[in-house]
Formats: C-alpha cells, sequence, structure tokens
C-alpha cells in the first residue's frame, strides 16, 4: 500500500513542480538557443516545426502555431532573409509554396546541440524498460501540450479573441 502512495506522490509531482520547472527551463533554454542563432523565440520555433514537419505551406504553420497570417508572413521573410529557409512551389497546387528548413540552417542548428556534450549522458544508467517509460511519459505529454494548446486557442477564438475567464485583468474591489 505504501508504494502505491508513493507512486502516487510521484505522479502528483512530476505532474506538478517538476512539470513546471521543466517547461519553464526548455522554454528559456529555447529563448537563449534563438537569441544565439539571431532569432527571435517565435522565429526559432516555426523553424523548429519546419525541421521536424516540413514540408509544409504557411498556411499550415499558421493553423499549427496560431499566429495569424500576417505574423507567419513577417516568420517566413524574416527566416527567407536569414537564409534559414526555403520556398517551393507545392506540387498540387500551383498558388502555394511549400517550406523547409535550409540545408545550412539544419547543420547550424545540430552543431549548437553537439556543443551540448553533458546532454548525450543524460539517459545513461537507465535500463531499456526505464527508457521506454520516459519515451512513452515524453510522447504522451508532447501530444497533450498540443491539444491542449489547440483547445485554448480554439476558446479565446470562440470568445471572440478576449480571454475566455471568470477571473478579470484587474483585481474587483470589494
Amino acid at each position: 500500500m505504501a508504494r502505491q502512495a508513493d507512486g502516487a506522490e510521484l505522479a502528483a509531482k512530476i505532474n506538478g513542480s517538476l512539470g513546471r520547472r521543466h517547461s519553464t527551463a526548455t522554454v528559456l533554454f529555447h529563448h537563449a538557443l534563438a537569441e544565439r542563432l539571431g532569432l527571435g523565440p517565435t522565429d526559432h520555433k516555426c523553424l523548429d516545426l519546419l525541421y521536424e514537419r516540413a514540408p509544409m505551406t504557411a498556411s499550415e504553420l499558421a493553423a499549427i502555431t496560431g499566429l495569424t497570417s500576417g505574423a507567419i508572413t513577417g516568420v517566413v521573410a524574416r527566416l527567407e532573409r536569414s537564409g534559414r529557409l526555403g520556398r517551393e512551389p507545392h506540387p498540387h497546387d500551383r498558388r502555394k509554396q511549400v517550406l523547409r528548413p535550409t540545408p545550412a540552417a539544419v547543420r547550424e542548428v545540430h552543431r549548437l546541440f553537439e556543443g551540448l556534450p553533458e546532454a548525450g549522458g543524460l539517459l545513461e544508467g537507465f535500463d531499456a524498460h526505464q527508457l521506454a517509460a520516459i519515451a512513452e511519459f515524453l510522447s504522451r505529454a508532447t501530444d497533450l501540450a498540443y491539444q491542449r494548446g489547440a483547445l485554448l486557442r480554439a476558446q479565446v477564438l470562440a470568445a471572440g479573441g478576449r480571454q475566455p475567464s471568470s477571473l478579470s485583468a484587474t483585481p474587483e474591489a470589494s
């Protein structure tokens, strides 16, 4: 029975303080990485999405990120000017273009991650069962983050662009 309580306690800690701490550290790391690349955080993460999912159209990138078409136009223009993004004709629709990171951009990011030797040892000491559990957790956490992000964006859109919350931006007078 004590073992189950320990597991529930650990799960609560992972879903709570450890999860938030990891999320914050990850966001701050990616802000620093974007700065090192000479990019803004939004441009960096859009480039990262393109690296993960390319080829993709600008409208598909806008749908995933929740950015407006105007904002995506700016992101694409900046990434293209920096030599990190290429455009190609869409294979089935001449009116569209597909976006993908340039080989030079991919090499640049790989070099930055190679410079983090301590990350290579992060998974040392875990057996195959533990590594499978870590992989499953990360997969679930990633899927949940994408789903919750989409839901939150949909709620904002349904509220006409306003934050759909019972909390107001200013404190109520008592």
